[in-house]
């Protein structure tokens, strides 16, 4: 069965796909169904729409699909998809390509960055959907005919919607920049990486260098545990009281329990393990100190609110959503790098389909190239100084 509706992928060129995931209480989510959708001019609307159950008494092979997905002549199209496509790359065990991101597109033709599906399907496709399952419990068995009516009703108008945004993004010159943007949820990920885990920890710039070296240790045995216990890792180990454990560095059990917000059951089942993990921790390298943040000069304010007032001037000319251009913090990093003589290449407005639409009048503005000034209609309009 998954291999036919490969091969119709293949034929046509395209294929959509949505996942029901359950994240609660687990260290990654866990994949419940796959809804695939695949044009069919034989089928009703031109589309042949599967639900697969990996967790039923007979899961198909998802081998064909997971190819087809890794096949950069098949366009994939999701909705709000970077977490579908981590999922779906580590448990079927594929790269994503050719992505096409509906609720990404539709940025750039005057919705909002975070237009839900239901709402697309109505504006767009002038369709309302039915149904509302989209939190119950989807790891439960056998599931219900409503369960299974949603999840089939959720991919039915995927290719459809994903081909009039297409459509429109095409009649605005739009679309390669939509699709630059969608390439980069190809490499979504939800595989934790210890290194950048302990790079996030709250407090740890006021940790010396022996701290750093135990607190790297606990991140990777609180990942351990709860890897294998199929829990978050906070539930095995808070951040606030790793953090306290490396400052302390406790020798005992009376030591561990001296530390605030340490789960009890953590001190009952592991803390001999757990004492072991700060011992090793005190035997291991540090990693460097986090960098300072570079200091923000308060004669930047004024400019970083005209490069605001700018960017929304611009996302309102031509109909792409602001929040997909640059953020606040974003565009106080360019200018603050812009004021220092850098070049300011680290910030996202500076490169690609940002930079053809204001990156460069970001630039010319802060250099005193570029002005801002007020219309008579109340609007704003740029003019060069001379």
């Amino acid at each position: 069965m998954t291999a036919a509706l490969a091969d119709r992928a293949a034929a046509h060129g395209r294929v959509a796909i949505d996942t029901e995931f359950v994240s609660e209480r687990r260290y990654q989510a866990l994949l419940c169904l796959a809804q695939v959708a695949v044009p069919d001019p034989d089928a009703p609307e031109g589309v042949r729409t599967e639900v697969l159950d990996p967790l039923g008494d007979s899961p198909r092979d998802p081998a064909p699909l997971a190819r087809v997905l890794a096949d950069p002549d098949v366009e994939v199209v999701v909705h709000a998809g970077r977490q579908d496509i981590a999922i779906l790359r580590r448990t079927w065990k594929t790269e994503v390509t050719h992505v096409f991101d509906t609720q990404l597109a539709a940025g750039f033709i005057g919705f909002g960055n975070q237009e839900s599906y239901e709402s697309l399907v109505r504006k767009v496709l002038g369709v309302r959907l039915k149904g509302a399952e989209g939190f119950t419990r989807w790891d439960r068995r056998p599931l219900t005919a409503q369960q299974l009516e949603y999840a089939w009703d959720d991919a039915r108008l995927l290719l459809a919607l994903g081909e009039e945004i297409e459509r429109r993004l095409e009649e605005r010159g739009r679309l390669d920049w939509a699709r630059e943007e969608c390439r980069a949820l190809e490499d979504s990920t939800d595989e934790r990486d210890p290194d950048r885990i302990f790079e996030r920890l709250p407090r740890l710039s006021r940790l010396g260098e022996a701290a750093r070296a135990v607190a790297r240790e606990l991140v990777a045995w609180r990942e351990d545990i709860a890897r294998s216990a199929d829990r978050p890792a906070g539930y095995v180990l808070p951040d606030q009281a790793l953090i306290e454990l490396a400052r302390r560095a406790p020798t005992d059990r009376n030591g561990l329990e001296q530390i605030r917000g340490l789960p009890a059951q953590t001190v009952h089942r592991r803390g001999d393990k757990l004492l072991e993990a700060i011992e090793r921790g005190r035997a291991r390298e540090a990693p460097p100190a986090p960098p300072e943040p570079g200091p923000r000069e308060p004669a930047d304010a004024p400019l970083v609110s005209l490069a605001q007032a700018l960017v929304r001037h611009r996302s309102m000319e031509e109909g792409v959503a602001v929040e997909l251009i640059a953020t606040q913090s974003e565009l106080s990093t360019l200018v603050s790098a812009l004021r220092r003589g850098d070049d300011g290449n680290e910030v996202r407005a500076t490169h690609g389909w940002r930079r053809e639409l204001v990156g460069e009048q970001l630039r010319e503005l802060v250099a005193g190239r570029l002005a801002l000034s007020a219309d008579p209609d109340g609007g704003l309009e740029l003019r060069e100084v001379t």
